[in-house]
């Protein structure tokens, strides 16, 4: 789903306490926008990345005056606050109101540096009632944030169950629902938990919410039509809100095969400046559905501190024969490494990809997208799976994802294409 990060656009639409994160990487502030939300929604919500690359021993400089790497001048006004946050809450472990702060800003700057170790901030700074039954509102959010971040699903829809019995008009748990929802294919249950925001939140947030997931459950064209007339008529929107409706349409455009105006979608998204992981990956993709590979190294050339975008920029260097290539592949490798001996399996749909496309192991790659696919299930999770399945080749293994695209009704060009290419598997 593209969001950006529910809980920076419901941050916008009520005064319950909100995060501001996207997506659905597959990444990034699930984010409107990482499946989400990357600062949409979820993303995917958010798809927060892993860090760099694992080092058999660590690198000793000769002297003090080496420099060792040039670090964006934001992660450095970032530990700043990192700082001058763990020494306020130290003084106040205790104080509600601060600790919600603190982990607030401590996800915010997660997404923005693509460095997890922030969301396990934010956890510590909420300590003293993370393992209550029953912790405060504002709490159940947060947590139900940073569980559905590691693709905890089950125990942040739990969290929302709770926040909503204590308050059923609270926007953002509505919105995050409905987000997670999405991301397991459970599209009727996400377009429930979006109709309460019809009375809690503004036109255009709602009909995204809505839009994005009818979209998926065979009412594409509909779905595409009611969410341009919206975009078009709320011209006071926020620019988060924005921001996740013309993602909404650019992939509902790309599913069902408009690359044109999927296109024109996403460069008014860009258009509006700061894009998230979760859209530069979006239309990443979109160009290399096109095999416009000069195009995404243009794009994403300077985004290699992001797995996905990195994932995506590898393809297109691939397909170039650029310079960059080997380097960016072993790169990857060792991100990949790293994210298995943490015992991260968030990012297996990517590594599938990675697996399939980069390292030619389909049977590996196949495996991989297979236990992606009993965590996430949105269309690029099918998508990995029918093409490891496709060059495995295994037709059974494609099962699960084809009877999905039967159950839903899905409109997905690209997903057809491969069912109907699975089905001449002897």
């Amino acid at each position: 789903m593209v969001v950006t990060d529910a809980t920076s656009i419901a941050a916008n639409q009520t005064q319950t306490p909100a995060i501001k994160p996207r997506s659905r990487e597959g990444g990034a502030s699930l984010s409107p926008l990482m499946k989400t939300a990357p600062s949409y929604l979820i993303t995917a919500i958010l798809a927060l990345q892993y860090a760099g690359p694992v080092q058999a021993a660590p690198y000793v400089p000769q002297d003090d005056t080496q420099i060792l790497e040039q670090l964006p001048a934001s992660m450095g006004r970032a530990a700043q606050e990192q700082r001058a946050l763990r020494s306020q809450l130290k003084e106040e472990p205790h104080d509600l109101k601060l600790a919600i702060h603190v982990a607030r800003r401590y996800i915010e700057i997660g997404r923005a540096e693509s460095d997890p170790r922030y969301l396990g901030y934010a956890q510590a700074a909420l300590q003293p009632w993370w393992d209550q039954s029953k912790p405060p509102a504002e709490v159940l959010l947060l947590r139900a944030t940073l569980r559905q971040n590691r693709h905890d699903f089950e125990a942040a829809l739990h969290d929302l169950a709770m926040a909503l019995s204590q308050d059923p008009r609270n926007t953002q748990a509505w919105l995050t629902r409905a987000v997670i929802l999405e991301v397991q294919g459970r599209y009727p249950e996400a377009l429930r938990s979006c109709l309460p925001l019809m009375n809690l939140a503004e036109g255009l947030l709602a009909t995204t919410c809505m839009s994005s997931a009818e979209s998926l459950s065979g009412h594409a064209g509909e779905s595409y039509e009611r969410l341009l007339q919206a975009l078009g008529s709320s011209k006071a929107a926020s620019l988060e809100v924005q921001l996740w409706a013309l993602t909404v349409l650019a992939e509902i455009a790309a599913r069902t095969g408009n690359y044109t105006a999927a296109e024109q979608h996403f460069r008014e998204a860009l258009s509006l400046g700061s894009p998230d992981a979760y859209l530069l990956a979006a239309y990443a993709d979109l160009l290399l559905d096109q095999k416009r590979f000069e195009e995404v190294a243009t794009l994403l050339r300077k985004k290699t501190r992001i797995d996905g975008l990195l994932l995506r920029l590898t393809l297109s260097e691939g397909e170039l024969g650029s310079a960059q290539f080997p380097e960016h592949l072993e790169t990857l490798k060792a991100r990949f490494a790293a994210s298995r001996q943490r015992g991260d399996t968030v990012h297996q749909g990517e590594e599938a990809r990675f697996t399939l496309h980069l390292l030619r192991k389909p049977k590996e790659a196949l495996k991989l997208a297979l236990a992606n696919w009993a965590v996430q299930r949105e269309p690029r999770d099918a998508r990995i799976l029918l093409e490891a399945a496709l060059a495995a080749p295994n037709s059974a293994a494609a099962q699960p994802a084809l009877d999905m695209l039967k159950s839903t009704a899905l409109e997905d060009v690209q997903l057809q294409r491969l069912a109907a290419r699975i089905e001449e598997i002897p």
